[in-house]
C-alpha cells in the first residue's frame, strides 16, 4: 500500500511539474506571438510612412497641388488619422458635426459613418492594438460628451466607451511601444489618463494642469537614465517612457510614466497650447497654430539633405496657411501652401505614403510609394495635396 501510495505521489508530482512546463511554454509562446505582431506592424508601418524617404523639395514647391476633395463633414475638421488594413488604406475624421467618417483612399469614398458622440468630436485615431491582437479595424474617438469610445467599423459597431474625465476629453494618443496597448488621454478635467486597451481600465491619473488639457503625446523612446532597466511585456512599456502635454495653462509638461510624477514644465506660450510633439521649434503664423507634425520623410533642396523625423515641421493655422520649417536654422521657413478660399482656416493635417499603381511586368520599389498631404478645414471638406 505504502508502494502505491508512493507511485501515486510520484506521479501526481509529474503531472504537477508537467503543467507548469506546459503553462510557462505557453506563455512564452504569447509573449513570443506578441513580440512578433509588434515587429510586424513596425515593418508595416515602415512599408506604408517611410519607403519614400527621399523627395526632392524643390520639386515638392513646383509641382505639389490640389488633387483630391473628401465631402462629408459639414463643420469644423478637427482631426485625421491614416492607417492600413488588410491591404487597405484608409483615413478617419472627426468634427465639430458630430461624426466620424471612414474613408477607402484607394475608392475614393466614404465608407462609414458613426454619429453616437452627443457633441462635437475632438480627436480620431486607428487602434494598431485591436488589429493585430483581435483582428479588428478600429478607431478610437474622444469628445465634449466626456467620452473616448471605439468604434469596429468593419462591422458597423460601437465596442466600448471610457467615461472617467469628468470634462470633454481633446487629444487621445496610443503608445508606440507594447504594439499600441497604452491609451493616453487629456481633459478638460485638468488630469491625463492612462488605459489599457487590453482590459479597457484606467491605469494612472496625472495632475499638476491647473487648467485644460488641450493636447498629449507619448514618447517613442526611452529616455538615457531609465534605458539600462528591464523592458518587460508586463510592465508598461519598460521604464524611461514619457508623456508630453499641452494646456491652456500655457505650460508644456513632461510626465513619467512608471512613476506617474511631473519631470519637466516647459512656460513661454502666452495662449493655449493646442498640439505637442516631441520637439518644439518656433512657428510663425498670423492667427492660431492648430496642429504641429514632423514630415515623415528626407528632403533635398539644392541637392543638400535638410530634412528627416527631426529637422523640418509641418504647421496648421487659422490664418488658413501649411508652412514649412527647417528648425535647424531656427525659424526659417521653407515653404507656404495656401489652404483654398473657402476653407476658413486648417484644423489637422497628416502625411500619408500611398502606393502608386504599377503595372505586371514593372518592379515594385521605392519610387512606387507618393507623398501625400491631407488637411482638414474649419468648413468641413478634407483636401489632399500632391
Amino acid at each position: 500500500m505504502r508502494k502505491k501510495k508512493q507511485i501515486l505521489y510520484n506521479n501526481v508530482k509529474i503531472i504537477k511539474e508537467l503543467e507548469e512546463k506546459n503553462s510557462k511554454l505557453i506563455q512564452d509562446y504569447e509573449k513570443l506571438n506578441h513580440q512578433n505582431k509588434e515587429e510586424e506592424y513596425k515593418k508595416q508601418n515602415y512599408e506604408s510612412t517611410t519607403l519614400s524617404l527621399s523627395i526632392n523639395f524643390n520639386l515638392f514647391r513646383s509641382s505639389y497641388k490640389l488633387i483630391n476633395t473628401f465631402n462629408g463633414h459639414n463643420d469644423i475638421v478637427y482631426s485625421i488619422d491614416y492607417s492600413t488594413f488588410d491591404d487597405c488604406q484608409f483615413i478617419c475624421s472627426g468634427s465639430y458635426d458630430k461624426t466620424i467618417r471612414v474613408w477607402d483612399i484607394n475608392k475614393n469614398k466614404q465608407i462609414q459613418l458613426f454619429n453616437k458622440h452627443l457633441i462635437d468630436v475632438y480627436c480620431v485615431k486607428f487602434s494598431s492594438y485591436h488589429y493585430y491582437n483581435n483582428h479588428c479595424n478600429v478607431i478610437c474617438s474622444s469628445s465634449s460628451d466626456r467620452t473616448i469610445r471605439f468604434w469596429d467599423f468593419k462591422h458597423n459597431k460601437q465596442l466600448q466607451v471610457f467615461n472617467e474625465h469628468t470634462n470633454w476629453v481633446y487629444g487621445i494618443e496610443f503608445s508606440s511601444f507594447n504594439g499600441g496597448r497604452y491609451l493616453c488621454s487629456g481633459s478638460g478635467d485638468k488630469t491625463i489618463r492612462l488605459w489599457d486597451i487590453q482590459t479597457y481600465k484606467s491605469l494612472y491619473i496625472f495632475n499638476g494642469h491647473t487648467k485644460s488639457i488641450r493636447c498629449v503625446d507619448i514618447s517613442s523612446l526611452q529616455s538615457n537614465n531609465n534605458k539600462n532597466k528591464m523592458n518587460d511585456i508586463g510592465v508598461i512599456g519598460g521604464n524611461g517612457y514619457t508623456i508630453c502635454s499641452g494646456s491652456s495653462d500655457h505650460t508644456i509638461r513632461i510626465w513619467d510614466i512608471e512613476t506617474t510624477k511631473q519631470l519637466i514644465v516647459f512656460k513661454g506660450h502666452k495662449y493655449d497650447v493646442n498640439s505637442v510633439k516631441y520637439g518644439s521649434n518656433e512657428l510663425r503664423h498670423t492667427n492660431n497654430v492648430h496642429v504641429v507634425e514632423y514630415l515623415p520623410f528626407t528632403i533635398k533642396i539644392d541637392d543638400e539633405v535638410i530634412g528627416g523625423n527631426s529637422n523640418v515641421i509641418c504647421s496648421g493655422s487659422s490664418d488658413n496657411t501649411i508652412r514649412f520649417w527647417d528648425i535647424r536654422s531656427n525659424k526659417k521657413e521653407l515653404y507656404m501652401i495656401k489652404g483654398d478660399e473657402n476653407d476658413n482656416g486648417i484644423t489637422c493635417l497628416t502625411f500619408v505614403s500611398l502606393k502608386k499603381k504599377v503595372k505586371n511586368n514593372e518592379q515594385r520599389s521605392k519610387d512606387n510609394y507618393g507623398i501625400y498631404l491631407y488637411y482638414g478645414s474649419k468648413k468641413g471638406p478634407i483636401r489632399v495635396w500632391g
